[in-house]
């Protein structure tokens, strides 16, 4: 089956708002709940029928499309931003290739998705401690490690370090997604235009 960018940017955008929130957790110790709602459920939504479903609907990634298009035009507002996904799309290429280590992160995300079920929310405080745990014992043991900048203040916090890992983890899950729809580094070398105007009409 072949995708097209109109996919792809959906991918990217997840990855985009995922790490957005980490930035502002890191530096303010507050997330938007929307968003690491929407992340969270993209991670325990394993088997999504079309690249969409895996955030809910093209809608709930409209942030993450919208810091894209900003990147895209030399308008972005957070220089490390771009470094952080660059360091998850690294990341995610060494997560792939271990084959026990998704196979462990898969069964911690149906545990995690049992639980999230019973709490009635999948950004409950117990369902990030459990998604954090997840990616610090699986995902974070290899390399590159990605290295979070923010205030000492927060990230000394154990739910704010929680939150950051968990959201780490479905930065990845978005970049697997990418990459499983076609994605590749070209893409942002030779393709941008395409790029940018499947991110507009998406925004439309």
């Amino acid at each position: 089956m072949s995708f097209s960018f109109d996919d792809r940017v959906l991918a990217l955008a997840g990855i985009a708002q995922a790490l957005q929130q980490v930035r502002r957790i890191a530096e303010t110790g507050h997330s938007e709940a929307a968003i690491v709602r929407t992340a969270m459920d993209s991670v325990m939504r394993l088997d999504a029928p079309e690249p969409a479903a895996v955030y809910g609907s093209a809608r709930h990634v409209e942030p993450g499309l919208r810091l894209l298009r900003d990147y895209f035009r030399n308008q972005g507002k957070d220089e490390l931003l771009p470094r952080l996904a660059l360091s998850v799309m690294q990341l995610e290429r060494r997560f792939v290739r271990e084959a026990s280590t998704v196979d462990k992160v898969q069964a911690g995300v149906r545990r995690a998705a049992a639980r999230a079920q019973e709490l009635g929310e999948s950004n409950h405080p117990d369902v990030l401690l459990a998604m954090g745990e997840l990616y610090k014992d699986t995902i974070s043991q290899l390399k590159p490690k990605i290295m979070v900048q923010g205030n000492p203040h927060y990230l000394n916090q154990a739910p704010v370090v929680s939150e950051i890992r968990a959201l780490l983890l479905a930065a990845v899950r978005s970049a697997v997604l990418w990459r499983q729809l076609g994605g590749n580094y070209w893409d942002f070398l030779i393709s941008r235009k395409t790029m940018v105007e499947a991110i507009e009409r998406r925004l439309r």
